[in-house]
């Protein structure tokens, strides 16, 4: 019996507001799934008034990835203490063209065995393009390199003294990860298992996610991507307490069948499933949702 003739989706990311709580998580080589790649899907992004994290390992440069862009960037930060003068290009690039965050990939000291792309990679060529023009020794997350992004805290001591930009730490999953970024004065956390490709059997985020929230007692902000398929995971993670959901293979679906387009209306289905889920559970404002609407098996 709740007024939900009108249901509000609207939030604001670190200052900057976005129509919905759903926005597109940094993932790779759009340019395999549609020739415009990463243009493409900040095309939708910015259709939808969302925000799109692009990828270190993007087929376009960040800079043409702004440029097609309506919507507001982060650039999610591969890097580790050998390549500090990479990354550092990279950072300075990305304030140079507008992004407004960096989101540093935590959780790959060393790359996991992606079995799917082991099978694949004789047949599979990475799209021309990306960032790694002026260092293609660091290039590709293809289970070759050991070492893989290894930082550690003092490397994010190091990033915060080198840009203005906010620092948000993409892969805490535990109360004690998040306790100690939020003590490094980080901008914001993300709870992620990097899509179940790293470290097999961990828990899903989803069940990270409220200790996560407990630990940083509203300190910075928390999100959440890995799993998110309908508008109701949407909803569920938003109630447990994440200030907004990131979208990773649906979009890259929609992005391979139809384009722009095609991302597009992924993020539209996601919106309206979202929209109307709350309506139904009676909750016609983002700030109405809590943890009450969610219950839990013993």
């Amino acid at each position: 019996m709740a007024a939900v003739g009108q249901i509000d989706l609207r939030r604001t990311l670190l200052g900057a507001e976005i129509a919905m709580p759903i926005c597109v998580a940094p993932t790779a080589m759009h340019g395999a799934a549609c020739e415009a790649g990463e243009c493409a899907t900040a095309q939708a992004a910015g259709a939808l008034q969302t925000l799109m994290v692009a990828s270190t390992e993007s087929t376009r440069t960040l800079e043409e990835i702004a440029q097609a862009a309506s919507g507001p960037l982060w650039f999610q930060l591969y890097f580790s203490q050998r390549t500090h003068d990479f990354a550092e290009r990279l950072a300075r690039r990305a304030e140079a063209a507008g992004y407004r965050a960096l989101v540093v990939t935590v959780d790959s000291p060393r790359w996991g065995r992606k079995e799917r792309h082991i099978r694949s990679e004789q047949t599979f060529d990475w799209p021309p393009g990306g960032n790694f023009a002026d260092a293609p020794e660091v290039a590709g997350d293809d289970g070759d390199d050991d070492d893989g992004a290894a930082i550690t805290w003092a490397d994010i001591a190091w990033l915060q003294a080198l840009t203005p930009l906010p620092i948000i730490l993409k892969g805490i999953l535990t109360a004690e990860d998040a306790a100690r970024a939020v003590a490094h004065g980080v901008a914001g956390v993300v709870v992620s298992n990097h899509g179940g490709r790293q470290l097999d059997g961990v828990q899903a985020t989803i069940d990270a996610l409220p200790e996560v929230v407990a630990a940083v007692a509203g300190r910075s902000e928390v999100y959440l991507d890995g799993g998110v398929r309908r508008g109701t995971d949407a909803l569920k993670a938003l109630a447990l307490g994440a200030h907004a959901v990131f979208v990773g293979r649906p979009v890259l679906w929609g992005l391979a069948v139809d384009g722009a387009a095609g991302a597009q209306h992924t993020l539209e289905l996601l919106r309206d499933e979202l929209a109307l889920a709350m309506a139904l559970a009676g909750r016609p404002t983002l700030a109405s949702i809590d943890a009450t609407l969610v219950q839990r098996p013993e």
